[in-house]
């Protein structure tokens, strides 16, 4: 036997075997249908930056439209590996049925993965569950009974108990995203600052905080509207056995384009899914300059 053709045959094994080793896609929903940012130009988006890293399949469920019968919106989320939320129901849209709610509380307690998309940390705010799954949240009526506000301030984390309503967002602008927890799986690798924006820097969010990790952080510009603190943009939830995380990026089309947002959205999904990242970080990912 000829070495060229021995070293074609162990070619063709080691292509075959890779190709039987590799893992499959995992099973990513999105949840749209209602909300009071663009779901219809923002989910197709967000579900090519899933599918561009190989690593996800991509199906998407979509309510019906304000005002009309939810009793038959009941996603299947047990066939999935994470869902991700592009739906608010603050600012004119609808509750699920309870059956749904009680359906993804019951699917992300059991182990599975959820991802909090931008509005969607707006949502559903006399809905208890929800608001312990997320973490923090704004407006929708949320106020200290809710729990505390969170932010970041002499490189800690901040829980803080004061009286007055739960989110706020300057105006937008520019901003970077710095990384408080470095040795995370999701942020393990990134630059220190990312730049991101112009985008809205939401502010002032409240909630249970139970079993809340800060990953990264901007600064509210106060002439702007802002707080003017630290306050938290990537986030982790452990919600019985599941993992949630939630990104504060990516108000519209032009920011989910922002590197800083692609990056810990592919990154985030791919956690909340099995708790681990295989995505390499990009070469060109920007880091901040001083």
């Amino acid at each position: 036997m000829s070495r060229r053709f021995c070293l074609a045959a162990l070619t063709v094994w080691a292509l075959t075997a890779a190709t039987a080793w590799a893992e499959p896609p995992l099973k990513a929903l999105i949840v749209d249908g209602q909300n009071n940012h663009n779901w219809r130009e923002t989910t197709p988006v967000l579900k090519s930056q899933l599918e561009e890293t190989g690593r996800f399949a991509v199906d998407v469920a979509t309510s019906p439209p304000r005002g009309e019968d939810m009793s038959g919106f009941q996603p299947d989320f047990a066939a999935y590996d994470v869902v991700v939320l592009n739906y608010t129901d603050v600012g004119g849209g609808d509750r699920w049925p309870e059956a749904t709610e009680r359906a993804l509380e019951e699917y992300v307690g059991g182990g599975g993965g959820l991802v909090s998309y931008h509005a969607a940390g707006s949502a559903f705010p006399h809905w208890d569950e929800y608001n312990k799954m997320i973490g923090i949240g704004g407006w929708g009526g949320r106020n200290e009974r809710h729990g505390p506000y969170v932010y970041w301030e002499d490189g800690r984390v901040v829980r803080d108990d004061s009286p007055g309503p739960g989110g706020s967002h300057a105006g937008q602008h520019p901003f970077d995203v710095v990384i408080r927890q470095a040795d995370h799986p999701i942020t393990r690798g990134l630059p220190e600052r990312i730049p991101h924006g112009p985008d809205e820097l939401f502010a002032r969010f409240r909630g249970p905080a139970e079993n809340l990790t800060v990953l990264a952080t901007a600064y509210s510009l106060p002439d702007r509207g802002g707080s003017g603190r630290h306050e938290p943009m990537l986030m982790t939830v452990q919600y019985g056995e599941g993992r949630v995380f939630q990104t504060m990026l990516g108000h519209g089309v032009p920011q989910l384009a922002s590197p800083a947002f692609q990056v810990t959205f592919q990154r985030g999904t791919e956690w909340a899914a099995t708790g681990k990242v295989t995505q390499p970080v990009p070469d060109d990912l920007p880091a901040a300059e001083d």
